[in-house]
């Protein structure tokens, strides 16, 4: 991978927790590590916030809103739509507000990628069924190499986020998923452990048997260069 073309991409890792999203320090503790390497290298480092504006406008269709008719999640209004602090961005990094699931809807994600010459994206974030989800199909849609960093995603329960990391795995034909401790070690050029697509659907799964099929990304993985 060739680190001039990559970028480090985190997806709505911010304050707003009223989802009850699972392992969310978990998340953040292993993407502090992946961030410092990130910045060690000159890998640019791009955000997504996720925004309601305070006035409604632009909302999803039936968002959920208040009394005085204000959303009630990531409103602009509060620190819900901030970074979370230990991941807060710096002045050199990146920063897309977006108002649908998607990083690259209607945003200017994709503009600043290319002018940055990148093709590989290192990717996680919040929720891993929902914007994180959207933006890697998008991201594969536009031609981007994903590397998934499945321990800095989160969602609600710990189905979501197994089935939807298996939905990319299935349907993101190049996709290497990861830790982060792998992920580092790839960026530094060293060995490491990943999943890799070797062909569409191979990770088949059923409500029975999603812990079984989840575990073989670590299991099957390959050490590669």
């Amino acid at each position: 991978m060739d680190l001039h073309k990559t970028a480090l991409v985190l997806i709505d890792m911010q304050k707003e927790s009223k989802y009850g999203i699972e392992n969310v320090d978990r998340a953040v503790a292993s993407t502090v590590a992946l961030i410092d390497t990130c910045r060690q290298l000159g890998i640019p480092i791009v955000y997504t916030r996720h925004v309601s504006r305070v006035d409604a406008i632009g909302l999803p269709n039936n968002e959920v809103l208040d009394d005085d008719g204000k959303p009630v999640y990531y409103r602009s209004d509060s620190d819900a739509a901030d970074v979370i602090d230990e991941l807060a961005p710096r002045a050199e990094d990146i920063v897309v507000d977006k108002h649908r699931w998607s990083g690259f809807h209607e945003t200017p994600l994709d503009l600043l990628l290319r002018d940055l010459g990148v093709k590989h994206l290192v990717i996680g974030g919040f929720v891993t069924d929902g914007c994180l989800m959207t933006t890697v199909f998008d991201a594969y849609a536009r031609d981007y190499q994903v590397n998934l960093v499945k321990d800095i995603c989160a969602a609600t329960n710990s189905g979501s986020h197994q089935a939807a990391i298996l939905m990319m795995a299935n349907w993101v034909y190049d996709i290497e998923i990861l830790d982060a401790a792998q992920a580092i070690r790839k960026l530094r050029g060293q060995p490491h452990r990943g999943w890799r697509s070797s062909a569409p659907d191979q990770l088949q799964f059923t409500a029975n048997t999603l812990d079984e099929v989840f575990a073989k990304l670590d299991s099957s993985g390959g050490i590669s260069a």
